[in-house]
């Protein structure tokens, strides 16, 4: 049994995955020993709890508790190389590519399919699926954000743990502009405008537990937990009073952030039955988050596009990804186009 260490982070490491970090340093830790740390509060970042999936920055100290002395493993596990993707899905990969350079690869990231592991969701998501996007690279793409398991649209990989520092630096000073494309139930009032509602983590049952809770913001400040929050929306178009296509731009980037935020204005994104109802119905707090007939049930919430300064070329970059087969089927159902709007509506705002 070794006593506490307290290891620094180098600037080869930055943006690497804590799960990840740990079985560089120590090779012996199974997954489920670093998530036990890490629910005990045991792993520390900058003194700070952490999850598995938390990303290192360079300079940042990791405090690791005492850990059991390493068995002897066989050689051929020493030296087992990463997962094949299977073909079906190196392909399925491979087609979703929407630009590459020898810098990063943008992916349009198919609803269903998870950014990366977690509990329960197993091995097949982006970040392991990354491995059929090398491309001759000794080492596969790395993820610099992501998107919920069954939201789709433009992703960014990078292609070095450089590109990903400087990716995930542009993430967090806001230096990128995100636009989402939804269905919602009903027709939001005004058609354009921010929602400014803050968000905690919900409380009580597992169910309640994995939802966000919209607040007042005065009432953040003095909330455990809760977190300031900025959407900007503008209705596209519209279905009556029935349902619009909105424009979403997540100016912060808080969890399920979109998707709360509308939920809580009354007009949940169609197919989100964590944050509506399984219904149509409107009971007077919400509209239902389905539209019936032939519509999909599935969430209507895609990253339509991303614009960014290169990391490199600093040249700037527009990335656009075209609807997800559910969504499109809606579009072309209740007449809308994709040619009668424009790629901002929000007239250059500042957006994140």
């Amino acid at each position: 049994m070794t006593g506490v260490q307290r290891l620094r982070v180098t600037e080869d490491e930055g943006e690497m995955r804590l799960d990840r970090w740990l079985r560089r340093h120590f090779p012996h830790l199974s997954q489920g020993q670093i998530e036990r740390m890490c629910r005990k509060g045991e792993l520390r970042l900058d003194g700070a709890r952490v999850r598995a999936a938390t990303r290192v920055r360079p300079g940042q100290e990791v405090r690791v508790p005492p850990l059991p002395a390493p068995t002897a493993r066989p050689a051929a596990e020493e030296h087992r190389a990463p997962a094949r993707p299977a073909e079906d899905d190196r392909r399925m990969m491979r087609e979703a590519v929407l630009y590459m350079d020898d810098h990063l690869v943008a992916i349009n990231k198919p609803p269903g399919l998870p950014s990366q592991g977690g509990s329960g969701q197993g091995q097949r998501h982006v970040d392991a699926l990354a491995e059929a996007l090398r491309f001759g690279r000794a080492e596969k793409p790395l993820l610099v954000h992501r998107l919920d398991k069954d939201t789709s649209g433009v992703l960014l990989l990078a292609r070095s743990p450089r590109v990903a520092r400087r990716l995930s630096e542009a993430f967090r000073s806001r230096a990128t502009r995100k636009i989402y494309w939804a269905a919602v139930a009903g027709v939001p009032s005004p058609r354009k405008g921010t929602i400014r509602y803050g968000l905690v983590k919900g409380a009580g049952s597992r169910a309640e537990a994995e939802r966000m809770r919209c607040l007042h913001p005065d009432e953040v400040d003095r909330t455990p937990g809760a977190k300031r929050a900025r959407t900007d929306y503008a209705v596209l178009s519209t279905l009556g009073k029935r349902a619009a296509w909105v424009a979403l731009v997540p100016v912060t980037g808080r969890t399920h952030q979109l998707r709360a935020h509308m939920a809580a204005m009354g007009h949940p994104i169609i197919g989100d039955t964590k944050y509506g109802t399984r219904g149509q119905e409107n009971l007077g707090d919400g509209w239902g988050a389905q539209l019936g007939g032939e519509v999909s049930r599935k969430l209507h919430l895609h990253a339509r596009s991303i614009r960014f300064r290169h990391p490199i070329t600093g040249a700037e970059m527009v990335i656009t990804a075209p609807l997800p087969a559910h969504m499109k089927r809606t579009w072309d159902m209740v007449g809308w186009s994709v040619e009668d709007v424009p790629d901002d509506p929000f007239d250059g705002t500042e957006g994140g």
